[in-house]
């Protein structure tokens, strides 16, 4: 297994290079980053020209990456050359996001496998009962509504509840902004209920459509384990019900769930954009939008190199689960 892992990294160095040859060549093709301050009355050709030089945009792509990829793997992933935030280091930047969008993320995801495996699994295994049409409508509906209508929905109530609060003259508790850069002050029950009331709302918009996500592949996965032929030996044999459940059925229908949890939890780490809107957060997807809106290169380059690392580790946790799950599965 740690042969398996140090080869994989090693494979990853290359996929990381040549990926951001792609990303590089196709930013650089997105436009003239210098393109708006042209348009700005009062700026000298003389001013863009000198501009244009100190960022190398006057030499050819090829050494422009080159020199970015070498600055990159010293630390320096470059300055902001957005207008309104020009000299904004973009490493710190980019961190500052990723752990906004981390705390988000983990409490929800974590939350998610956890109620959507439970709820999959008793589905299964209770099929065709009340509890299993009740859980496939529930994870149906939250299919069928995009994350933007769950999160404006908790957002909007989560207000009218603020409301309420209020006028019965205690303090307002759910937040519908992003937490302080400083952390949360005061006294520990302080603590904890600024705290709650900051990461429920977007956290519980998140657990949801990952949950109706989980239950539904471990429902059907679970449901294909039960009726192989290796758990309908073990049932012959006069194993009991809970340990052929737990026993044999259980890790190998985690499999196909673990693929899923690994590619979302990528993509919700690359910064879950619409949550982030919704609520306020300056995480990794309003980092994200506002690079494109600013054309910002240089946070762009570094959003998509901690976007493709991040890709790179969960397909790497994916695999070694695996391993864990089914020994069968050989990692050599």
């Amino acid at each position: 297994m740690i042969r398996y892992i140090i080869r994989r990294l090693l494979i990853s160095v290359p996929i990381l290079a040549i990926g951001s040859l792609f990303a590089f060549f196709l930013v650089a093709a997105a436009g003239n980053p210098v393109a708006e301050l042209k348009a700005k009355p009062g700026v000298t050709a003389q001013q863009i020209r000198d501009l244009e030089s100190s960022l190398g945009l006057d030499q050819p792509i090829i050494v422009r990456y080159w020199k970015w990829l070498l600055d990159f793997l010293q630390g320096d992933w470059g300055k902001s050359i957005a207008l309104g935030q020009a000299k904004v280091d973009v490493f710190e930047s980019v961190m500052r996001a990723l752990w906004i969008t981390a705390r988000l993320v983990i409490g929800a995801e974590l939350l998610a496998i956890v109620l959507g495996v439970s709820v999959g699994v008793l589905a299964a295994v209770k099929q065709y009962s009340i509890f299993d049409y009740l859980a496939t409508s529930s994870a149906f509906l939250m299919f069928s509504m995009p994350i933007v209508c769950v999160a404006v929905i908790l957002k909007t109530y989560g207000i009218k509840f603020n409301n309420l609060l209020e006028s019965l003259g205690m303090d307002r508790w759910l937040s519908t902004v992003s937490p302080a850069a400083g952390g949360f002050q005061g006294s520990f029950s302080e603590v904890v209920f600024k705290y709650t009331g900051t990461y429920l709302l977007p956290t519980l918009s998140l657990t949801l459509i990952s949950f109706a996500a989980y239950s539904r592949f471990q429902r059907a996965s679970m449901l294909e384990t039960l009726n192989s032929d290796y758990v309908r030996t073990a049932r012959a044999k006069g194993i009991s019900q809970r340990r052929v459940i737990f026993r044999h059925a259980f890790r190998n229908a985690l499999i196909p769930v673990s693929t899923l949890f690994s590619i979302n939890s990528a993509a919700l780490f690359s910064g879950a954009i619409i949550t982030e809107t919704v609520f306020g957060w300056k995480g990794m997807g309003n980092l994200l939008v506002q690079s494109i809106r600013t054309f910002d290169p240089y946070m762009l380059m570094g959003w998509l190199m901690v976007t493709a690392t991040l890709v790179i580790v969960f397909n790497l946790v994916a695999d070694i689960m695996y391993g864990f799950l089914d020994p069968r599965i050989r990692l050599a």
